[in-house]
């Protein structure tokens, strides 16, 4: 294998508890709803990979010859259960054109002390260690941690100073996690609480947190709308009108597997194919992120929830490609579809009103171009006009001189 490859990733710069190990994709930049997001690349084929089915990854050197391609436009590792590592990711704390740092970025990688790289944009920091990830929250601000069912875009891109190993660093991670990660559940409680119904209302199922997110994403793909389901979590829109009523659908379901847990709801989503820079960009008056909001509505319009105690897997009707106009909302029945409708109702208003707005906008464009047209149509038939007045003079005055040139000839004869 080669030092480089055309990306320019210095192979020699990875890690080899990383380079050994079969859990590399591959990603590539696509625009979604006008953002780019980073979208798993299987390296074999060139599909969409699943962070949770390692039938879609591949060692480092196929992942290296597929980043080399137009396929992709890198190479990332995948975290998992079996696995002793744990990723850090720091956004936003660097200027990538001096490569200043912002706090709390350095001292978070100093505390940490393990293999630290620079992330694709130069605007953040990976630091990857070994160590089990505290329980409770994973993601506060612009510092996240995660141990499986996600991965880093790897730059190989090592920061001067930090070491050129995964290490170990329990202590320090858990120290890390305390201070700028965890918050108190009141806190937690606080900003998750919804204006028309809080979680607590739910009739959760008494087992639900037992379920590991495998086996819990395992039951969703086995029940009898596992199609569907499978076919949102691996990022495909069929059916749907945009994306956001795709984000709508999937969050329904999972609000429905995790018993409406929104940490839950929204670590998992993070995981799917339907994840985007969007999921964490501010689009409410009260500071809510697109992806916060979603969760949100979700769950508060989720009335059954998975009762695994019960013995029956999932109330959920046959799987669709999409929801149909005579889809019917029933108390009691289809939580998850029921939900879906009622934000559908609310995605539909605001996208008939953005309509409207572009129609008028258009209209009036058209007028303009109207307007515009009968002119040049105008300014043609004065041009041509003026054109045939040009070649009517230019026949008369042609046709006087070849009467002089005759009347000359028959002069000059005569003489």
């Amino acid at each position: 294998m080669s030092n480089q490859i055309d990306s320019g990733i210095d192979v020699e710069a990875i890690p080899d508890v990383l380079a050994e190990r079969a859990q590399w994709l591959c990603w590539r930049a696509e625009d979604r709803d006008g953002k780019q997001t980073k979208v798993p690349v299987n390296p074999a084929t060139g599909d969409f990979a699943s962070t949770t089915d390692d039938r879609t990854w591949s060692d480092l050197e196929q992942a290296l010859e597929c980043a080399a391609t137009d396929a992709a436009d890198g190479i990332g590792f995948v975290f998992t259960a079996t696995d002793p590592l744990v990723g850090v990711d720091l956004d936003d704390c660097r200027d990538p054109d001096t490569g200043e740092s912002l706090e709390p970025a350095p001292t978070i990688i100093e505390r940490l002390d393990s293999f630290t790289e620079v992330s694709p944009s130069g605007t953040g920091y990976h630091v990857i260690l070994e160590g089990d990830l505290p329980d409770g929250r994973n993601r506060h601000g612009s510092i996240e941690m995660y141990d499986q069912a996600r991965f880093f875009t790897v730059t190989a891109d090592h920061v001067a100073g930090t070491p050129e190993t995964v290490e170990p660093r329990q202590d320090a991670l858990e120290d890390v996690h305390e201070e700028f990660v965890a918050q108190d559940d009141s806190d937690e409680s606080d900003s998750d609480t919804t204006d028309s119904s809080d979680v607590s209302t739910l009739s959760k199922g008494s087992g639900t947190l037992d379920l590991k997110d495998e086996e819990l994403l395992e039951k969703a793909r086995s029940a009898s709308n596992g199609e569907k389901f499978d076919r949102l979590w691996r990022g495909s829109t069929t059916g749907y009108e945009s994306q956001s009523e795709a984000d709508m659908a999937l969050c329904c379901l999972l609000a429905f597997w995790t018993g409406g847990d929104a940490a839950r709801v929204d670590r998992l989503f993070r995981q799917s194919g339907l994840i985007r820079d969007k999921w964490d960009d501010v689009h409410y008056s009260d500071g809510s992120t697109y992806g916060e909001k979603t969760v949100e509505r979700a769950i508060a319009n989720t009335n059954d929830v998975y009762d695994p105690s019960s013995g029956e897997e999932t109330d959920q009707r046959k799987p669709r490609d999409g929801p149909t106009s005579t889809e019917q909302t029933v108390s009691g029945t289809d939580g998850a579809q029921a939900a879906y409708l009622a934000e559908k109702n609310q995605l539909l208003s605001e996208r008939v009103a953005d309509l409207e707005a572009t129609l008028e906008e258009k209209n009036e464009r058209l007028e303009e171009l109207e307007t515009d047209n009968r002119a040049l149509r105008e300014r043609l038939e004065w041009l041509e006009q003026q054109s045939e007045l040009e070649t009517d003079a230019d026949t008369a005055s042609e046709d006087n001189s070849i009467w002089t040139r005759a009347r000359r000839f028959v002069r000059d004869g005569n003489e």
